[in-house]
């Protein structure tokens, strides 16, 4: 992290049109502002937009940042306000709740998910590079609770500028006075917008036990991950259903279903999971800050197995609390293949 002599430094280099300098000053926040967009967004693809969007708007408008406050603060605000900007923009999230594919055969569900259709899961490992980073005196959340799929999820529900009052007040710990800046609002609008928001994230939070997942323990997710993984490996259903926890929930972003309870789950998994002729390899890794796993379904015409799933798992001590699921499309950007050979 760069010196305040340092920042000054660069700052006066960038300034004058040094593009290196500029990449210098911010490549110590870009990790922590793409986290801070993705909370707000809850899609990596349109964090990873925002993040380019806010370093373009610092680049051309350098001029306005007088050290009146830090660099970091002064980036915060430019992401905050791209953020509310995107959210504000018509035909950047999805209209219709997508239908599920066409040759699932799924029992019907008994609830309707709190997941929206763009929500998408968070690589752990893009978030080693905030592990110095530590929130404001304001803050309210945990570091591990603040990045939950049932935080991220609940977040969603918030209208724009309470998202934002939120991020800012009770994850990053920004003071009121600070965000009312930032987010050029008064000091009473930002207190109002805040009781609102805690009120909607406590209660879904509360609903859903998303506060579960906020103190993990290794030794114990690795002992449950690796007999979900035997389960599935071994199509064994009575296996996976003693992992539940009794109100366990299954959903599936984008499609907004949900099943709820371990009946649903087991003939939710009966039907789709353990169908005759499939066959399954798991390989374990981690999303938003929860043991997660990458699935890969036998190619019956072929000596593979192909990227089928990305499981995320809420554990509740040694039962499975929550399984979200996400298609292929996300496996990439946790470095998983296409593809594993039989085997």
């Amino acid at each position: 992290m760069p010196t305040a002599k340092d920042t000054t430094d660069l700052v006066a280099r960038a300034r004058a049109g040094d593009q290196d300098a500029f990449g210098d000053l911010v490549q110590a926040h870009s990790r922590e502002l793409q986290v801070h967009c993705y909370r707000i967004l809850g899609s990596m693809q349109d964090a990873e937009d925002a993040l380019q969007e806010t370093l373009v708007s610092a680049w051309r408008n350098l001029g306005d940042f007088g050290l009146r406050s830090s660099l970091r603060t002064w980036l915060y605000q430019i992401a905050t306000n791209r953020c509310l900007s995107m959210l504000r923009a018509d035909g950047r999230r999805p209209r219709t709740v997508a239908a599920p594919p066409p040759d699932a055969v799924l029992p019907e569900p008994n609830g309707v998910g709190d997941a929206p259709p763009w929500l998408e899961p968070y690589p752990d490992v893009l978030l080693d590079h905030l592990v110095d980073q530590r929130p404001g005196p304001e803050a309210r959340y945990e570091t591990t609770e603040a990045i939950s799929l049932a935080f991220i999820t609940a977040l969603q529900l918030l209208p724009p500028r309470q998202r934002a009052v939120l991020v800012l007040r009770d994850v990053l710990g920004y003071r009121a006075t600070e965000v009312a800046r930032m987010l050029d609002a008064t000091q009473e609008s930002v207190q109002s917008a805040l009781k609102r928001a805690r009120a909607t994230v406590d209660k879904h939070l509360a609903d859903s036990g998303g506060n579960r997942a906020c103190r993990p323990d290794n030794a114990a997710e690795q002992r449950l991950v690796a007999r979900l993984t035997d389960a599935l490996e071994r199509a064994d259903l009575d296996a996976l259903i003693d992992l539940l926890v009794s109100d366990v929930r299954i959903s599936m972003p984008p499609a907004m279903l949900e099943y709820r309870g371990v009946e649903s789950a087991q003939r939710f998994f009966a039907a789709a999971t353990f169908r005759p002729g499939r066959a399954y390899r798991v390989v374990p890794t981690r999303a938003n800050g929860q043991p997660a796993v990458g699935v890969y379904l036998a190619d019956p015409h072929a000596e593979v197995y192909r990227a089928y799933a990305l499981l995320v798992v809420t554990p509740d001590g040694d039962r499975i609390a929550a399984l979200t699921g996400f298609t292929s499309n996300v496996m990439a950007r946790f470095g998983l293949p296409r593809t594993l050979p039989e085997g």
